[in-house]
């Protein structure tokens, strides 16, 4: 069994944004890197890339073709570790792994934010958690990247071993502070003010992501601070919905719909606050790069927002939905440059303590070469 690791998502571009770093790591250790996913992404630190049409619907017939080129990869290539990302990608990789797992292959499986968890919907629950139920029985090691997923896996799922390790990983250097006056001058080549007051958020637009509570936030304080201006950055299938409600709600001149954007390292660190208003996440990484940039965070409750944003110490947890208290949250921010920046390099402290590429790299490398000695014992007494 040679030095190969099959990297597994439902996407490729998942890679490119938050593995990068793993891979490379692997690479430097002697191993050939694969990766299978949907896409032509061409992917650096990979030695062989298979675009597989897994489909992100666990209900899509296209996955049975999907599970069956799997399968076929992983046989003929006697991977000796498989990492599994993604609920679909996750799911097809171990079901695709059950035989080479006999033969001594490791399974590894990261969970992003489980889709069953407290205040999910039914049918989540009635989908996504019999699948984890199952296939956790198929999984050497399972990572979690929030506290409340931990606790969930280690009470009621099968894994053989349960970790938690805190998230994908931001890189500081990349994502930084910038001084008052060169945030100033990037205001200005962006085109705005410089004494604009930046909202950031990056997100799909869809019912998750939530987006038209912070336009109705936004829409609450419109006459408090006039200078305020909503940059939402992604696009997704309620891109039209939230840009009509902006026209509706008399703030279209205050909401930036920036679309896709590939310079949010230039972008970020221009704002003054983020603002997060997603129903549902696991350990969110655009809070975490507005962390590193040294913005205060004002986010909707949820686990993942939880675990990064501590009241009164780099932001404010709103609970409830309450939109009145999200807006009153943002005035008093809009109104005080000392707290703003108190909570913000409170923020950044935290990443580089907890949440950096290299934090999260020795916890995952220690993960990894636990289950490297034991395959390479494994490959010792077959011979």
């Amino acid at each position: 069994m040679a030095n190969k690791i099959l990297f597994c998502a439902t996407v490729d571009y998942h890679f490119n944004a938050f593995h990068l770093p793993y891979m490379r790591w692997f690479k430097e250790q002697g191993w050939d890197v694969h990766v299978a996913a949907s896409g032509e992404i061409k992917l650096p630190y990979t030695d062989k890339k298979f675009n597989i049409p897994i489909q992100r619907s666990p209900l899509s017939v296209k996955n049975i073709n999907a599970y069956k080129e799997l399968k076929a990869i992983i046989d003929q290539n006697e991977y000796r570790i498989i990492h599994g990302h993604t609920p679909m990608g996750g799911a097809l990789a171990r079901m695709a792994a059950r035989q080479a797992r006999e033969k001594g292959t490791k399974v590894i499986y990261t969970a992003h934010g489980f889709h069953f968890c407290k205040g999910a919907p039914l049918l989540n629950w009635l989908i996504y958690y019999p699948i984890e139920k199952i296939l956790a029985r198929h999984t050497d090691c399972m990572i979690t990247i929030n506290q409340e997923d931990y606790a969930l896996a280690a009470r009621r799922l099968k894994a053989k071993q349960i970790e938690h390790v805190p998230g994908v990983g931001i890189d500081p250097n990349r994502f930084k502070l910038l001084d008052q006056q060169t945030k100033q001058e990037r205001k200005r080549s962006f085109g705005y003010q410089p004494d604009d007051f930046l909202l950031f958020y990056a997100a799909e637009f869809n019912t998750n992501k939530n987006q038209e509570f912070l336009l109705q936030s936004l829409a609450l304080i419109k006459d408090d601070i006039p200078n305020a201006k909503l940059l939402l950055a992604g696009e997704g299938p309620l891109l039209k919905h939230c840009k009509e409600q902006a026209v509706n709600l008399g703030i279209r001149h205050m909401v930036d719909f920036l679309g896709f954007r590939k310079d949010l390292e230039k972008i970020v660190p221009m704002c003054d606050i983020a603002v997060a208003s997603s129903l549902r996440e696991g350990l969110p990484v655009n809070i975490m790069e507005a962390m590193a940039c040294g913005l205060p965070i004002v986010a909707i409750d949820n686990r993942g927002h939880r675990e990064l944003v501590h009241n009164n110490k780099n932001g404010w947890i709103i609970t409830d939905h309450n939109q009145v208290e999200f807006s009153n949250k943002i005035k008093v921010l809009a109104g005080s440059e000392e707290l703003k920046q108190k909570l913000g390099m409170n923020g950044r402290s935290m990443i580089l303590k907890r949440y950096s590429v290299d934090k999260v790299l020795v916890e995952k490398s220690r993960i990894y070469r636990s289950y490297m000695a034991e395959t390479e014992d494994i490959k010792w007494a077959i011979h």
